[in-house]
């Protein structure tokens, strides 16, 4: 059974920084695309970020230029490294494992992290 801990998540003010983590218990994590997903109150849960097996990045258009999605595949792990962070990305943050990346989406896999809240106040 595949298990993903994030962490990372906090309290910050407009304009500040997190660095969201996700280590996942896979065993060839280096050939899995992985995804940093996000979820508001009473909103649906959109994608953030996705990272192919090769280190090929996708953003989504509100967060470009403001988050980084990383991998280090000898920790198991992958990063978001959000910076200028905005009312707006007030949310659940989840990590996603093994989903399907193309040159245009990411396509969530089965496998979910537990969800970090990141809260951003002003």
């Amino acid at each position: 059974q595949v298990q993903l801990v994030e962490s990372g998540g906090g309290l910050v003010q407009a304009g500040g920084s997190l660095r969201l983590s996700c280590v996942a218990s896979l065993s060839r994590f280096n050939r899995n695309a992985m995804g940093w997903y996000r979820q508001a109150p009473g909103k649906q849960r959109e994608l953030v970020a996705a990272i192919s097996s090769g280190g090929t990045t996708k953003y989504a258009d509100s967060v470009k230029g403001r988050f980084t999605i990383s991998r280090d595949n000898a920790k198991n792990t992958v990063y978001l490294q959000m910076n200028s962070l905005k009312l707006e990305d007030t949310a659940v943050y989840s990590c996603n494992a093994g989903g399907y990346y193309t040159g245009s989406t990411y396509i969530a896999g089965g496998n979910w992290g537990q969800g970090t809240q990141v809260t951003v106040s002003s």
